[in-house]
């Protein structure tokens, strides 16, 4: 594994023009198994991580843009955002969806089609001082107190082991992004290949070289990273749940 501090511009990024903050959350380029990772680490004890979907207008956000010029309002920056979770054509979430405490979608248990059906599914929590990646039904028996959380699948890394449908000889490859999280909930890490890897490949960096023994998956058509400190705000097709890194825009 190599790792080091991105400062050149990726192909998919756009270059981020103005000052914003300096963020201390740390994104690296990252190399495992001879593929291209970015990685970003959030300590949900002093970051103030959160969700967003619906703009003060009533639309959805769908853009990394949106958010940051409603925050500027505020005098406050983007400081880093993923897509974080799937979403219907109107860009509601898919499953489980919490925001400031309030639920807007209910959590979804059973199997389904598609990738966010493929069981065990889980839920990515986020409350006082830490976050956790939770598989749907252990979430479901147990509901913590989630302040923002958005279920997404499946698992990627379940109690330390990889997913038991992921193939290691599987030819389906797409850019991939997901969230994985330590025991304790102190340690929170995005990542988004960037190239083209499998589920199994995918599911690797998080357990085999980030060492964290929760994963789950955000998507794998619509991955996109945030990260002014890079230069970097990928812009594609409009999104519905992110989640991000708010920071005061004069830090």
């Amino acid at each position: 594994m190599i790792s080091k501090t991105r400062t050149a511009l990726t192909a998919l990024g756009l270059v981020i023009s103005g000052t914003a903050a300096q963020s201390e959350v740390t994104c690296t380029e990252r190399s495992f198994d001879g593929l291209a990772y970015t990685a970003c680490e959030v300590d949900p004890r002093t970051d103030v991580l959160r969700l967003f979907l619906d703009a003060p207008s009533g639309e959805k956000f769908g853009q990394f843009s949106s958010i940051d010029n409603t925050l500027q309002d505020e005098n406050k920056v983007l400081a880093f955002a993923m897509n974080a979770g799937m979403y219907h054509d109107d860009r509601a979430p898919v499953g489980l969806y919490i925001e400031d405490g309030q639920e807007i979608m209910r959590v979804i248990p059973n199997a389904g089609p598609g990738n966010f059906g493929l069981l065990p599914n889980g839920v990515f929590c986020i409350r006082e001082n830490r976050a956790d990646v939770i598989e749907t039904l252990t979430y479901a028996a147990t509901p913590p107190e989630c302040r923002h959380a958005t279920q997404s699948g499946p698992m990627l890394v379940i109690d330390g082991d990889l997913h038991p449908r992921f193939l290691a000889d599987s030819t389906s490859r797409y850019v991939r992004n997901g969230v994985g999280t330590s025991e304790d909930g102190s340690r929170v890490v995005f990542v988004i290949s960037d190239q083209a890897v499998t589920f199994h490949e995918f599911g690797r960096i998080f357990r085999d070289d980030l060492g964290l023994p929760q994963a789950l998956f955000f998507d794998g058509s619509v991955s996109r990273l945030h990260v002014p400190q890079l230069g970097r705000s990928d812009f594609g097709r409009w999104m519905g749940p992110i989640v991000g890194v708010v920071e005061p825009l004069d830090r």
